[in-house]
């Protein structure tokens, strides 16, 4: 198992490449080597490589190859006219610490590859000579993208396709530009988890949405912020998806936009649509097809528990043959319930029952957060749970608004404390970040003050954005500890004179 160095600074390709002090120069260098299981690769953070890296050769499950980063300074940058990091055929990859900016096609492409793992890898501009997506693999098995920011992108910000075992965990998928671009393309693909991801395509130029989840088997699609776009989440074809506690907004721009929309590319069959909170859009849910004559099945779509508001049009909207439940929904007033054709309704297929209509919705997203708190202690036995927190800013007088992250929190032992927020430890003074529309302090105890900075926000003063912290807890002890996020919605609308 060897470590090759390689610095575009103060390397040489005529090193040995095996030292820091004798770092190679180039990713072609690297290129001309048998790499073998259990080699690394380590690229010296401040270099900048203009060229492709092309990995040709495979790991082991127990002994993959890395890519990764050594040294101190910012992560060493990856800048190619085609794609940043390409291959074909190589399994058993990690690629890790590193940016990719600029490249002309897709910044990491992987083509027949196998068990790979991308994680805290920053992606900036990719795509702009080509409609590539940024991170894109296809024909492929086990793909994993972790911890990873992807912003301004020339195309889909993360590509999948025909690929068995996917997990989108914890990545920031920011403006997504093209005509066909969404944060999140998956085709044709099985096995899939996309969780706690915050995907914003509120600044995009696209036409599209956030995530467009096409033909996929067994998918679940849990915990994540989505917010902008034409769409929130289109499941047009599919079996066994779940999209379950999410919270969806600001989907609108067309008569036709949704926040959940499934059952026109294909059949759709067990969709669990549970938990999320939408709003700030046009339609909720909505179950359509192409007026084209076009037959599918629409079978086993549960819609429940879930919180709508803000919407424009009805929080269910079903138009074509489908067979369902919506239930157990909370409904802001002012939001129509739903929508159902007439002949969907005279066939007794899609059944409504037992939704609730409130005045105000943050106090039944509080009871939403403490039941849920409770319902997984019961079921997970977990000595500390967090539950997502919101923060909505309608109206501004320039004070701080002020809440605490702990109050939908338990724990067993009856102590919480806030340990982490926004990846930064919280010491006995508490901790102030600055974001990207405000500054937040929060202390231990869980209180925490959001100034809203109005220069900040987008020239055009219509519509909504949002920001997304995580946090972390424990009891006191760390031996039990949680973690989620808390989102800030800002209301553009007359917000600024």
């Amino acid at each position: 198992m060897t470590i090759y160095y390689v610095n575009s600074a103060t390397g040489s390709d005529r090193n040995s490449g095996t030292g820091e002090n004798s770092a190679f120069a180039t990713l072609s260098k690297v290129e001309s080597l048998t790499l073998k299981p259990g080699d690394s690769v380590l690229l010296a953070k401040g270099s900048v490589f203009n060229e492709q890296f092309d990995i040709k050769y495979s790991g082991t499950e127990s002994a993959p190859i890395k890519i990764g980063s050594y040294g101190t300074g910012a992560a060493p940058v990856i800048h190619s006219g085609d794609d940043g990091i390409h291959s074909l055929y190589a399994s058993n990859i990690v690629i890790e610490n590193l940016k990719i900016s600029n490249s002309g096609g897709a910044a990491i492409y992987g083509g027949n590859v196998s068990n790979w793992t991308v994680r805290h890898v920053e992606v900036d501009k990719a795509g702009s000579s080509a409609e590539a997506g940024s991170v894109t693999f296809r024909n492929s098995k086990n793909i994993t993208v972790a911890d990873s920011k992807i912003a301004g992108v020339n195309s889909d910000g993360i590509w999948i396709e025909k690929v068995d075992g996917i997990k989108l965990l914890n990545n920031t998928v920011t403006n997504s530009h093209g005509a066909r671009a969404d944060a999140v393309q998956v085709n044709d693909s099985s096995n899939i988890l996309i969780q706690g991801n915050h995907l914003d395509q509120t600044q995009a130029d696209s036409s599209k949405g956030v995530i467009a989840l096409v033909r996929a088997t067994n998918a679940v699609v849990e915990d994540n912020t989505l917010t902008g776009g034409g769409f929130g989440i289109s499941a047009p074809a599919g079996k066994n998806v779940a999209i379950r506690d999410n919270d969806i907004s600001g989907f609108h721009g067309y008569d036709w936009s949704f926040a959940v929309g499934l059952g026109d590319q294909g059949n759709s069959r067990d969709y669990d649509i549970a938990g999320n909170h939408i709003h700030d859009g046009a339609w909720g849910v909505v179950v359509t097809a192409p007026v084209d004559g076009t037959s599918y099945v629409r079978s086993g779509i549960k819609v429940h528990d879930n919180v709508f508001d803000d919407l424009t049009q009805s929080a269910l909207k079903v138009d074509r043959p489908a067979s369902g439940s919506f239930y157990n929904n909370t409904i802001e007033s002012g939001v129509k319930a739903y929508s159902i054709s007439p002949a969907v309704a005279d066939a007794h297929t899609f059944s409504v029952s037992n939704n609730h209509t409130v005045a105000n919705v943050e106090t039944a997203l509080a009871t939403t957060a403490t039941t849920a708190a409770a319902t997984t202690d019961a079921v997970a036995d977990q000595a500390v749970v967090a539950v997502h927190d919101n923060l909505k800013i309608i109206t501004d007088t320039g004070e701080a608004h002020r809440g605490n992250l702990l109050e939908n929190d338990s724990s067993d032992s009856g102590t919480l404390l806030l340990r982490r927020f926004g990846n930064e430890s919280v010491g006995k003074h508490g901790l102030t970040l600055t974001g990207e529309y405000g500054v937040i302090h929060v202390d231990r105890d869980g209180s925490y003050a959001y100034t809203l900075d109005e220069t900040k926000l987008p020239a055009d003063h219509d519509g909504h954005v949002s920001e997304t912290f995580h946090y972390g807890v424990n009891d006191g002890t760390s031996q039990h500890s949680d973690g989620d996020t808390m989102t800030v919605f800002i209301h553009m609308d007359g917000l600024l004179s």
